[in-house]
């Protein structure tokens, strides 16, 4: 069965990209943690501030008080901003292409099974949707968790959009209501 390495390498790809979840988590939860607290604290002053009237122990804070005190809040923001950015490229690249990549190849791999077309066509959609897997998800990975991103490029999307169409012709071509030996 041809689909079958689409399946297995769809879980596999799966199981990788799940597992970004808690590398996140582990590498940069502490550092958004501490980022986010003193967030809390420079915001919260500010907030409290305006709630009395810019005054604090019931005296009145003056321009460069209340300058500085702007300035932590700005500043702690950024901090929290910056402390997101790895995640949040994790979050867009390879985590979330990934997830989707695998869940295509694991539909195409199923979808493969039930198509009645030339051997040598559903090997062709096969090999064109895991090697566009590997160049766009595996790519995004290599870029963005280990800072190699020379094969980041359009490639790999071009791939993945070709196979669809392929899948959409060979569906329409030979879809079978039963799975079909190759």
């Amino acid at each position: 069965m041809i689909g079958k390495r689409n399946v297995v390498f769809g879980f596999i790809l799966l199981f990788f990209t799940a597992a970004l979840g808690p590398y996140m988590i582990t590498t940069y939860f502490a550092d958004v943690g501490a980022a986010t607290q003193e967030k809390q604290a420079a915001v919260g002053r500010l907030q409290q501030m305006k709630t009395n009237g810019f005054e604090e122990d019931l005296e009145p804070l003056n321009a460069d008080q209340i300058s500085r005190a702007n300035t932590d809040g700005i500043l702690a923001i950024n901090k929290l901003n910056n402390s997101l950015v790895s995640v949040d490229a994790i979050k867009a690249g390879p985590h979330a292409h990934g997830n989707l990549e695998a869940l295509l190849n694991i539909a195409v791999g199923i979808a493969l099974m039930f198509i009645a077309v030339g051997r040598l066509f559903k090997q062709i959609i096969s090999w064109t949707f895991i090697v566009g897997t590997l160049l766009h998800a595996g790519g995004a990975y290599l870029a963005v968790i280990f800072g190699i991103g020379f094969l980041q490029g359009p490639v790999g999307p071009i791939l993945i959009l070709l196979g669809l169409l392929m899948m959409a012709l060979a569906a329409l071509i030979g879809w079978q209501s039963e799975p079909v030996r190759d």
